[in-house]
């Protein structure tokens, strides 16, 4: 059997996974009955050596490949090519590999797990008739609603839809970040509904979208804007430290977005590359990147990179030194 899970939702395809694991012979011998390989890395050898390999106490042997159809990913002219150990033959290496795996052996559950892959890929091209393909892309929008409604209702909570939409648009389309955040949102409720001033008050994400906002008065030139919202993440009990490094990391990804957008690399490749998976984050980036100078972010950057330094040789304390560089920067 032959399975490939696709997609960036990897919340979902562990899920998946976790579905195939359970339907396999005796779950007490699957470990000993399991093997991964990093596809960058395997070898048809190591690949048919443990296919061929007799299972141990059981019928089925589970194989687990990620990334192996990432290899073999036509390349846009601005991507950079990955380091294997495969060098210049790789792309052509795809069709040996194609031809074992049509022909495993009944005892092998062979799973491929990638991101999201191109449908002109020629190992995907080549499996897809042998193979049940599931693809599982970052839900946005209703879809993602709809799964928060699912969510909380199959941990006992229940939400209105008014905070159905608040938590999507805050937390975006990470899984894993929206079943923890979840998770404590329910125990916060406990057993009644779930409101907006709950997610306000619990979840983490809305420090980071203060941060997004003090980002915009720093660029603004809106100091007394900046040291406002500065107090209430210092409040909310956010380290100085860790302010700083939000608010450098956030210019850093709005002069990347605005270069890679100036190269003329498409939006979608230049969301994959920084790996902004959270939709409100990557609105929020290129919305910024469209609307600042590079000059002004260049000189802000600088600026914060100072200020961490004055943080680390004990020139200044943190919470004086993020006060400072805010008046500094309003002028």
């Amino acid at each position: 059997m032959l399975y490939i899970l696709l997609g960036q939702d990897d919340f979902s395809r562990r899920q998946c996974l976790d579905e195939i694991k359970r339907g396999t012979d005796d779950q007490a011998l699957l470990a000993a009955n399991t093997t991964t390989f990093d596809g960058q890395q395997m070898t048809l050898d190591q690949l048919r050596t443990v296919c061929e390999t007799i299972p141990f106490l059981v019928e089925r042997r589970l194989v687990i490949v990620g990334g192996l159809l990432e290899r073999f990913e036509p390349r846009s002219k601005f991507s950079r090519q990955k380091k294997t150990t495969t060098a210049s033959n790789q792309q052509n290496g795809y069709k040996s590999l194609a031809d074992y795996i049509t022909k495993l052996p009944d005892s092998i559950i062979l799973v491929l797990i990638d991101g999201k892959i191109k449908s002109n890929n020629p190992l995907l091209r080549e499996l897809s008739a042998r193979a049940e393909v599931k693809s599982f892309p970052l839900l946005k929008d209703a879809e993602l609603r709809q799964w928060v409604q699912r969510r909380v209702a199959e941990e006992g909570g229940g939400i209105s839809s008014q905070a159905v939409g608040l938590l999507a648009k805050i937390v975006g389309s990470n899984l894993w970040a929206m079943a923890n955040e979840i998770n404590k949102l329910v125990l916060f409720a406990s057993g009644r509904r779930i409101e907006e001033e709950d997610i306000k008050v619990v979840v983490s994400y809305v420090q980071e979208a203060n941060v997004f906002a003090m980002v915009d008065a720093i660029l603004d030139f809106k100091a007394g804007v900046a040291e406002q919202l500065l107090q209430q993440l210092l409040q909310g009990g956010a380290a100085p430290a860790y302010l700083l490094f939000m608010l450098s990391r956030q210019v850093r990804m709005i002069v990347q977005v605005k270069e890679l957008t100036n190269r003329g690399e498409p939006k979608i490749e230049i969301q994959d590359k920084l790996g902004l998976t959270k939709e409100f984050a990557w609105r929020k980036t290129l919305e910024q990147a469209g609307k600042y100078p590079l000059a002004r972010l260049k000189e802000v950057y600088h600026k914060l990179l100072e200020a961490d330094l004055s943080i680390k040789t004990g020139k200044y304390g943190g919470e004086l030194t993020l006060n400072l560089l805010i008046a500094e920067l309003g002028q």
